[in-house]
């Protein structure tokens, strides 16, 4: 670990209200849109080259910290621009090793006029290292398992917020830019957030293979049409969480929109490369989508999709309510052992990062109130791109 001075290890539960900088940020624009904004202050192309390597190669948070700029330069960078690196105002290390960081985001304010806040979660396993980064402030699907979805949407994140995860946490455990897998698995839909997350991976796959990234929908169909006309994709994981519309429907007001046999349709189109599948991502609640019957069901649904289920026993919250608690370990068993005896590929995802809250489904949104879960969906949850 750096020890990093910005960084404290001291729960944090709120955010102070900010006014937005007018500046605007670089970090995540594209070579040649950033070309142009600096354009009025570079003197040499190259420049351009060199500022871009050090917001998305190096990491830096400020521009006197790009010191093969002349200091004119850097001062008037400085003066127009800002770079646009959230800001970790929390780092939570859990007893597995895992480690979960609370960002306040400089742009736009949240609800209320307050900070915009964030979680990423770093997880180490073995000699893999995954960061688990978030796509929006909050979550306006409302899904029941999901803790973020308690809290209500925020606002959509910038690519240069998306990326900025990414730099801060490989700055924090001295990281080198490429060797480890990114999932969009934390707060957020990113398929609601497409045009930004596209942006981001382009950035992002400039030094991370495509095949190390998945970015997990909760089933926005035709943001998963979108990404299937990409040249190059990266991997996709579906969360299920049962092999039925009227159950899933009461876990994701979601499924009203896309129901399974649209959201089933749209992954026999997502092309897959040699040796690629598609996750299944399946969340255990006891006595409600566990038994044998329903592996059975699962099992028929997936039928001769490309897929592997990735079985994760619910992580409890006081906000989730009493009922969802996860199967004890036995039923876990026959339930992954019911889907391999009918041929599907079917892990268990441990636990991790539960005692700070970082375990999957656990992320907030701090320095905002709650709304509780709503019955629809909210007017912005709609696919942009």
């Amino acid at each position: 670990m750096s020890g990093n001075p910005t960084m404290t290890d001291t729960p944090t539960r709120s955010a102070p209200s900010i006014p937005e900088d007018p500046r605007p940020a670089l970090l995540g624009l594209r070579r040649e849109r950033l070309a142009e904004l600096l354009e009025p202050l570079i003197d040499k192309p190259f420049r351009v080259r060199q500022i871009f390597d050090a917001l998305h190669h190096r990491g830096v948070e400020r521009f006197d910290q790009m010191t093969d700029l002349s200091k004119d330069l850097r001062a008037a960078l400085d003066e127009g621009f800002r770079v646009g690196q959230p800001r970790v105002v929390e780092r939570a290390p859990s007893d597995d090793g895992t480690v979960k960081y609370l960002f306040e985001l400089e742009g736009a304010p949240g609800p209320g006029g307050v900070a915009a806040t964030i979680e990423a979660v770093a997880i180490p396993d073995g000699d893999r290292m995954t960061f688990c980064i978030s796509s929006q402030a909050g979550c306006g699907l409302a899904c029941k398992f999901c803790v973020t979805g308690f809290w209500g949407p925020g606002r959509n994140l910038t690519a240069g917020e998306i990326v900025g995860q990414v730099l801060a946490i490989r700055r924090d455990l001295e990281l080198p830019a490429s060797g480890f897998n990114l999932v969009f698995m934390g707060m957020g839909e990113p398929l609601m957030n497409l045009p930004a997350v596209r942006d981001a991976l382009d950035l992002l796959t400039e030094a991370v293979s495509w095949r190390r990234i998945t970015v997990s929908t909760a089933g926005v169909a035709p943001g998963i049409g979108t990404m299937a006309s990409w040249p190059q994709r990266p991997n996709l994981a579906l969360s299920l969480h049962a092999p039925d519309d009227g159950r899933r429907t009461a876990l994701m007001p979601i499924n009203r929109t896309y129901p399974i046999a649209e959201l089933m349709d749209a992954l026999r189109r997502y092309p897959l490369e040699r040796g690629r599948r598609i996750t299944i991502e399946y969340i255990l609640i006891r006595g409600f989508n566990d038994s044998v019957a329903d592996a059975d069901a699962l099992a028929r649904l997936l039928g001769r999709l490309r897929v592997k289920v990735n079985l994760i026993p619910i992580n409890p919250d006081p906000v989730l309510g009493e009922d969802m608690v996860p199967p004890d370990d036995r039923q876990i068993a026959l339930f992954q052992a019911r889907l391999e005896r009918r041929g599907l590929v079917a892990t268990v995802r441990r636990r991790r990062g539960d005692d700070v809250s970082a375990a999957c489904g656990q992320l907030r949104a701090f320095g905002r109130d709650p709304r509780g879960f709503r019955e629809g969906l909210h007017p912005a949850a709609r696919v942009d791109g």
